[in-house]
């Protein structure tokens, strides 16, 4: 079956298309969900809540654009209620994102030179990040939102935006640095 004959068939709740849809996404949106969620159970997790969504939201996708493109929205908007809901009940914003507004940030990408390192430790490094800074990273890397974009969807602002994005890269770029340098072992400790 092809996606519109499996998408018209989950419309109508058939449950062995609904099984077919999911067996044939889930490997990725459990990446989507790897990427927003700290833990593999709570991806876990995230990946049923969006299926169950999805099965019950499929009635909306009129074919415009990509069935993936349209499923993936849907996981990225559930992790980040989960982010709001999670935010609201610690305040890892108002205690850790705050802004010095005369900061100027540099760009640390070119400083990354991370050829030898996996990407599944490169993605257990962007899941070992504090919610927060996550969840920026997140939205400005894989979904490619503006800070501006981000700061709306979060309720935050902008410069709060760049600013966790600034730290988690820098997170990651020590985090990097570390590996590179117990690797290589001549590895330059000051770049």
């Amino acid at each position: 079956m092809d996606d519109s004959q499996l998408i018209k068939a989950c419309k109508k709740q058939d449950r062995n298309a609904q099984k077919a849809l999911y067996e044939r996404y889930a490997p990725a949106m459990m990446a989507v969900c790897l990427r927003y969620c700290r833990e593999e159970e709570a991806a876990r997790d995230l990946l049923h809540d969006g299926f169950i969504r999805a099965y019950t939201q499929i009635g909306t996708f009129e074919g415009k654009g990509s069935f993936e493109g349209w499923l993936r929205r849907i996981f990225v908007n559930l992790a980040l209620e989960n982010f709001r809901k999670e935010k609201q009940k610690n305040r890892f914003l108002e205690e850790y994102g705050y802004m010095i507004d005369n900061h100027t940030y540099e760009d640390v990408d070119d400083l990354l030179d991370i050829e030898d390192i996996s990407r599944e430790m490169i993605l257990e490094m962007i899941r070992g990040l504090p919610t927060g800074y996550r969840t920026v990273f997140n939205l400005f890397i894989f979904e490619e939102m503006s800070h501006k974009e981000i700061a709306e969807m979060l309720g935050i602002k902008e410069a709060a935006s760049r600013s966790q994005f600034f730290r988690a890269k820098t997170i990651l770029k020590n985090k990097i640095d570390a590996i590179l340098r117990k690797k290589n072992g001549n590895y330059n400790e000051h770049r």
